[in-house]
């Protein structure tokens, strides 16, 4: 055991992390924040810690839930400030200067947490307490017996019982994996940019909306390309401009770009990172006693074991896949008008889908997105939806700030026009912005430290020029409304201990609110509310939001094969033995197809969702061997979209039930009791088949 100092570093008083935030809520000052203040107050508040948690661990007194359990949920509240800040900023506007502390502090925080969680002492006094409460038959209220519980798991899972050798060596794999995974994050943000495509014939770019046009045309300029046009990668394969794009050559430079990320052989390539990243944590579960890592992963979520994760992929993958075949087929014959003798190529299939969808139901996308402006979207779409389910108002704070001039900052208001926390959006795309859509909360909800919760949410939409509207795909409308469940999740969080807070919940079930959320884009009062012209004002036609309700399950097959191949290959992934991982980075790329192969998902036109050199989900942001998380909460949250249309949808009482049963109960209690306590009954799969067209999967 490494012993804990209590020698805490003192922090310069200029220092914004010297003292609590007094902005509303805790809002961390970011007008004074600059990039210098981080390194020092993270060490600081690693020594306060570790200060605490020596207190804690040499307390004389007969463990209790205060002077043990709740005195750890006390103690780090510098770090959880500081660590918060830092995340959020370097995840949505890194500079070299934050790649850099970032790459310092990683093995200093991995040292830290394994100081805490492989401390002896700091074990014996929780499972004192818990041997005292069972020999007592102590009654502990619900949340603090959910946390002595999962505090113990914590322990076992974190190798407090592992003996001082195997110890050693899990701190040096834990340091050592922390470092990877914020170099793969690195190596793919800087990758991405290098890889997108400059287009300087105009031409090329018919089809491709005006303003769309004119945010590449902002983007070129600003990377100094004048007179040209910049497309940027967005994260998963799919690009939306390929839906749009009708120049082929063009979209094959898109798609050939986006599918080569990470495997250049130059300075971006994240091969060996990743490679590195498997192997270590192949043989940190088998330290751990687990026979590969997505068995160590699936033991502590709501899944129980990988092999029920294994089972319900396999189970989905046959009906997905002849889906896509069938919508290929489909497809091919609308290519052979334009190209004939040619075959479908990846980069072909969301043009002609979009093709296909147009003949058939009448309705070109491009044309929705006048009616899907942004502001509108937030305020008579998202926000009025949160207004309707649960009583909830915002007004824009301009006098407070974010880590971005794009940030923007909401206070949020109960139903009983009390302050319940505040929301940021941070909307556009930069280049100094990690790729995808997320959530982060700046500030846990927690009624044991008084405080009211502070969440993020990231998009990456194209910028328009300035005065001009930000339009949106419908995609990114259901990007939008799922990010904010994220959001509402950590928001409507009503607990005591700031661990459980909001959505501090099993990987598999964290996606289950957020997806529930997305219900309401669909919702026909939500959607003629915020689906109006931004020009004119005129609400879209009836007729079209009618076809866009119909077709919701067009492309099903492909989007379902697309994530599943990925889910699958997370899986193969780390279901590996160290001594099983390849060695050589030429070796990823055989690796994947051998995979995907046998898992049935190679179709050659339906590419992974991610594929291995740029899955930063699995590689970089704490997803590794957890990408099925999606698919396992939408058995729940398709479940739950039925009990809302059996009890009325989009009503109050609705949304005060979901809100005091599920989303305020963060992780207070066992996440699928949670469920049973909503919907009377465990979960079940076949809502999920109906809404994906996988009835044959039964």
């Amino acid at each position: 055991m490494v012993p804990m100092t209590s020698d805490v570093l003192p922090l310069d008083a200029a220092n914004p992390f010297a003292r609590a935030s007094d902005l509303p809520y805790g809002l961390p000052d970011f007008r004074e924040l600059r990039e210098e203040h981080y390194l020092p107050a993270l060490r600081a508040g690693m020594a306060e810690q570790r200060a605490e948690v020596e207190a804690i661990a040499t307390d004389p007194n007969e463990p209790t839930v205060e002077n043990t359990l709740e005195a750890l949920e006390r103690s780090g509240r510098l770090l959880h400030r500081v660590a918060s800040a830092f995340y959020v900023q370097a995840g949505a506007e890194s500079t070299p200067g934050l790649q850099d502390v970032e790459e310092e502090v990683a093995p200093l925080l991995a040292a830290h947490s394994d100081a805490i969680w492989l401390d002896a002492r700091l074990h014996a006094r929780v499972e004192a307490l818990a041997a005292r409460v069972e020999a007592d038959g102590v009654q502990l209220p619900p949340d603090t017996a959910w946390l002595l519980h999962r505090t113990r798991t914590r322990f076992t899972r974190a190798g407090v019982g592992l003996d001082e050798a195997d110890q050693q060596r899990l701190r040096a794999i834990n340091a050592e994996i922390t470092s990877l995974d914020a170099a793969f994050g690195r190596l793919l943000l800087a990758g991405a940019n290098a890889a997108a495509v400059l287009v300087t014939d105009e031409a090329e770019l018919d089809g491709l909306p005006d303003d769309a046009r004119d945010a590449a045309a902002q983007a070129a300029a600003a990377r100094g390309d004048e007179g040209a046009w910049l497309i940027e990668l967005q994260l998963p394969t799919q690009q939306s401009v390929l839906s749009l794009l009708r120049d082929r050559g063009l979209r094959e430079r898109v798609m050939t770009a986006s599918l080569g990320r990470g495997a250049t052989g130059d300075e971006h390539d994240t091969r060996s990172t990743l490679l590195g990243l498997v192997r270590l944590r192949a043989e940190r579960a088998r330290l751990l006693g687990f026979e590969h890592h997505a068995a160590y992963v699936a033991a502590d979520a709501t899944a129980g074991s990988a092999q029920a994760v294994e089972e319900m992929l396999v189970r989905l993958a046959p009906a997905a896949v002849a889906n896509a075949r069938a919508e290929a087929a489909d497809l091919e014959h609308a290519l052979q008008a334009d190209h004939p003798g040619a075959s479908l190529e990846p980069w072909d299939w969301a043009y002609y889908a979009g093709r296909v969808r147009q003949e058939r139901r009448a309705l070109d996308e491009a044309e929705l997105r006048p009616y899907l402006e942004l502001e509108r979207v937030l305020a008579d779409g998202v926000f009025r939806a949160a207004n309707a389910l649960y009583g909830l108002t915002f007004a824009e704070r301009h006098d407070l700030v974010g880590y971005h001039p794009d940030v923007r900052v909401f206070e949020v208001f109960d139903a009983d026009g009390t302050g319940l926390g505040l929301f940021l959006g941070d909307w556009w795309t930069r280049p100094a912005k990690r790729g995808g859509a997320w959530m982060n909360s700046l500030v846990d909800q927690s009624t044991l430290l008084g405080e009211a919760p502070v969440v993020v949410n990231n998009l990456n939409v194209p910028k328009p020029p300035p005065g001009q509207p930000t339009l949106l795909t419908w995609d990114e409308v259901i990007t939008m409304f799922h990010e904010f469940g994220h959001a509402l999740h950590a928001l409507l969080s009503a607990v005591r201990y700031p661990s459980q807070s909001g959505t501090s919940v099993p990987r598999d079930f964290v996606e289950y609110p957020s997806q529930v959320n997305e219900m309401w884009a669909w919702d026909p009062e939500v959607l003629r509310s915020f689906a109006v012209h931004h020009e004119t004002g005129e609400p879209m036609p009836q007729e079209w939001v009618q076809t866009l309700l119909a077709g919701r399950q067009d492309g099903e097959g492909f989007a379902t094969t697309e994530y599943l191949a990925a889910a699958l290959l997370d899986q193969a992934w780390y279901r590996l033995a160290p001594e099983d991982v390849p060695t050589a980075p030429e070796q990823v790329e055989e690796f994947e197809a051998r995979a995907l192969r046998d898992a049935g998902v190679d179709l050659r036109t339906v590419p992974p969702r991610y594929r291995t050199t740029y899955f930063n989900h699995i590689f970089g942001s704490g997803y590794s061997a957890g990408y099925y998380a999606y698919i396992w909460s939408e058995v729940l949250d398709a479940d739950t979209v039925e009990w809302f249309a059996e009890n009325g949808g989009l009503r109050r009482e609705n949304g005060d039930a979901f809100r005091t049963r599920l989303l305020g109960r963060g992780g207070s209690i066992d996440p699928l009791q949670a469920f049973r306590d909503l919907r009377g009954r465990d979960p079940r799969i076949e809502p999920l088949l109906a809404r994906r067209g996988l009835a044959a999967a039964q």
